[in-house]
């Protein structure tokens, strides 16, 4: 387990910005699924064959459990692939102000990232957050956290600190 910082806690993000996360992130998924439909459609028709029609046509056919886990997954992939190469921020996060830092306050690793993304895939999760963390926030250790209070309160201390330190020239 990993030390918990005050300074971590204090900010982190309101139910409501990570509420705005969720629903941003789930419309740019949305766009982008069919921003595909409309390429795959277009290139169909430029190119005059029927491939990309046909297999979008078999998606839209699939079950509501296919159809959960496909989405589940791309989901899974967006917020992983996101998060890990942008230093915890999807595009939800750069919109509230808010990104991914571990209890301790440092980045998270990639395994990191992976299990807190992995475990947004339990049933529930969700509901998880009636309480103070979501599963998917306790199970890796990592806060979402309101950047522009967290780095104040960060600069803020780091100056107290340096007050009568010599400083060199």
């Amino acid at each position: 387990m990993r030390k918990i910082l005050k300074i971590v806690e204090y900010n982190r993000a309101t139910k409501w910005q990570r509420f705005a996360n969720l629903f941003i992130d789930k419309l740019v998924i949305n766009l982008f699924i069919i921003i595909i439909g409309f390429v795959g459609v277009f290139i169909d028709n430029v190119i005059g064959s029927n491939i990309f029609t046909t297999v979008l046509l078999k998606l839209s056919e699939m079950g509501r459990l296919a159809d959960i886990i496909l989405t589940s997954f791309l989901y899974f992939l967006y917020t992983f692939l996101m998060e890990y190469f942008t230093n915890g921020k999807t595009i939800g996060k750069y919109i509230t102000g808010t990104k991914v830092i571990m209890t301790d306050g440092q980045l998270p690793t990639f395994e990191n990232y992976f299990l807190r993304n992995i475990s947004r895939l339990v049933p529930f999760d969700g509901l998880s957050f009636l309480g103070e963390n979501g599963w998917h926030d306790s199970w890796s250790d990592t806060r979402v956290i309101n950047t522009k209070n967290y780095e104040t309160e960060r600069q803020a201390k780091s100056e107290i600190e340096s007050i009568g330190a010599k400083e060199i020239a």
